[in-house]
């Protein structure tokens, strides 16, 4: 089983930047601009991995603090410092933090959530597809931002934010 970092966070979040799958330099330059206009006033941002190169870490923290874990197209320095698997625990909530790729492409919500045992995240957020996925599953919340630089199967542009009231947390995803 793979070790699992953990990030914990004093304060309670309320609202959350998520992007994952920037494959930065490879399948573009640069994050879109409106992703930092949009991710403006966040308290967190999470990164689901395939970042590719480091320095997107350092642009999005002149937003917020960053969370990620390292995917499939990452380096496997990068992989030993961020892990495969975050466990994201702040005052009011609990939010597992993964690639996808640990089961692939056909990854389905019971298996995304067995990566967290035994902890029962009110989120999983992942990566992988570069497609956009937000939907409850017993109770907690699987969500994909899609990719806001190589979007995949019809889908556009795309990242996301969590919106959390209390212990309850909703995604949005954004068309970019």
């Amino acid at each position: 089983m793979l070790e699992k970092k953990v990030a914990a966070y004093d304060q309670e979040l309320k609202e959350i930047g998520v992007i994952a799958d920037t494959h930065i330099p490879s399948r573009g330059r640069f994050i879109p601009s409106k992703v930092f206009s949009l991710f403006q006033g966040v308290q967190l941002i999470l990164h689901a991995g395939d970042l590719v190169d480091e320095r997107v870490i350092e642009e999005l923290q002149a937003l917020a603090p960053v969370e990620t874990v390292a995917g499939n197209m990452d380096s496997p320095e990068l992989e030993q410092r961020h892990g495969k698997i975050k466990l994201i625990k702040a005052q009011n909530v609990t939010i597992g933090l993964t690639h996808g790729d640990l089961i692939g492409r056909r990854a389905n919500p019971a298996q995304l959530m067995a990566l967290f045992e035994p902890e029962e995240p009110q989120a999983v957020v992942f990566g992988h597809l570069h497609e956009p996925v937000s939907k409850l599953y017993q109770g907690t919340l699987c969500f994909n931002p899609g990719s806001a630089l190589d979007p995949r199967r019809r889908s556009e542009p795309t990242c996301g934010r969590l919106l959390i009231n209390g212990s309850v947390i909703q995604g949005e995803i954004i068309y970019l």
